[in-house]
């Protein structure tokens, strides 16, 4: 690109705080703001746009997989990653082995915890591969924890997974759309789209491998799961969706409205280059940390947390900067908005 990215992202975005907080929730760029008043705007005139839009909730799904690496068919559609985990827990035989990182995010495991027939068992996230064995039948982690950014070493864990004949299910939600990812080597991935993505609250993502699709049953399937949708809006659905579709659940389509711009930018930038640029802004703000003499979580990853800084939260949302306080830190996240000014205010003042 011609431009730096932050230069060339500005124009896409409004914000007027210094935001650092993707890892709660993105910024929507213009574009996604102006999808989401004109579908209200219709809906509010009674008109038939208002009812929202199909083929764009497929263009959506669609880019989606493009950005996992995966076919459009692989992927459903949803609301929310805790209804696409209690999918999988859902098909779970009573007594199975769930292996999870300790401290991971609650949507990853909680829909297995609760069953209350499944052994849940926990392991710290270094050490994960190591902990698979003969009687595990699913591993379930996020590919960026939430609370500090720390990355899994997925490669190792599908490895062990592979070689004890276990499934894997990913949470991607803080990765996808600022780390190059890859769900076609996993049963199942889950994807908040309102985080990284640029999307709003409603839109999420559900992956599901051609081997793995006959292990899911679509126990929440209406009519948007059979394979022609408007022949099955009454009575018994004469043939569910081939592919993952099947797994889909009625679109909140605000969400999926404002999900079309927000990934298309994705697109057109790049996530390698929005990778470049969000972890450049990181390793800066990781060398100031050590020039204030603060130890934030080890890692290169577009998430930075300092442990013990959670208390300064309230001063800094009172001067315009948006970060958050997880697990008693102070969790700072970068993305194609934000800038070097934006790494250098937050770090004057925490000094």
């Amino acid at each position: 690109m011609d431009l730096p990215l932050a230069e060339t992202a500005r124009a896409e975005f409004a914000h007027s705080t210094t935001y650092l907080n993707t890892a709660t929730c993105g910024v929507l760029p213009r574009a996604a703001v102006a999808a989401v008043r004109e579908l209200s705007e219709a809906a509010g005139a009674g008109l038939p746009a208002g009812f929202g839009d199909f083929d764009r909730v497929n263009r959506v799904r669609a880019a989606f997989a493009r950005l996992a690496g995966v076919a459009a068919d692989r992927v459903a559609v949803g609301s929310a990653v805790s209804t696409h985990v209690g999918l999988v827990a859902a098909s779970l035989s009573s007594g199975s082995e769930v292996l999870c990182p300790e401290g991971d995010f609650a949507s990853v495991m909680n829909p297995f915890v609760v069953r209350g027939d499944l052994k849940v068992r926990f392991a710290p996230l270094e050490s994960l591969a190591e902990a698979v064995g003969a009687g595990t039948t699913l591993v379930a982690l996020s590919a960026v924890q939430s609370a500090d950014g720390r990355t899994a070493d997925l490669a190792a864990v599908r490895a062990a997974t592979a070689a004890h004949g276990a499934r894997m299910l990913v949470d991607a939600t803080q990765a996808a759309g600022w780390l190059p990812f890859d769900a076609s080597p996993y049963e199942y991935t889950v994807t908040a789209g309102y985080k990284w993505l640029l999307g709003a609250r409603g839109a999420s993502y559900l992956t599901v491998s051609q081997d793995a699709e006959h292990t899911l049953t679509p126990l929440h399937a209406g009519w948007v799961a059979a394979e022609s949708m408007w022949d099955a809006t009454y009575g018994p659905m004469p043939e569910l969706a081939h592919g993952a579709r099947k797994f889909d659940e009625s679109p909140a389509f605000l969400a999926y409205h404002a999900a079309e711009p927000s990934l298309a930018l994705l697109e057109r930038v790049g996530i390698d280059a929005v990778h470049a640029h969000d972890t450049a802004l990181a390793a800066r703000y990781r060398a100031g940390l050590a020039r204030l003499g603060h130890e934030p979580v080890p890692g290169d990853a577009a998430i930075v947390s300092v442990p013990g800084l959670a208390d300064r939260l309230p001063a800094l949302q009172a001067a315009g900067i948006a970060t958050a306080a997880r697990a008693g830190a102070l969790r700072a996240s970068f993305h194609l908005y934000s800038t070097e000014e934006d790494v250098d205010r937050l770090l004057n003042a925490l000094s």
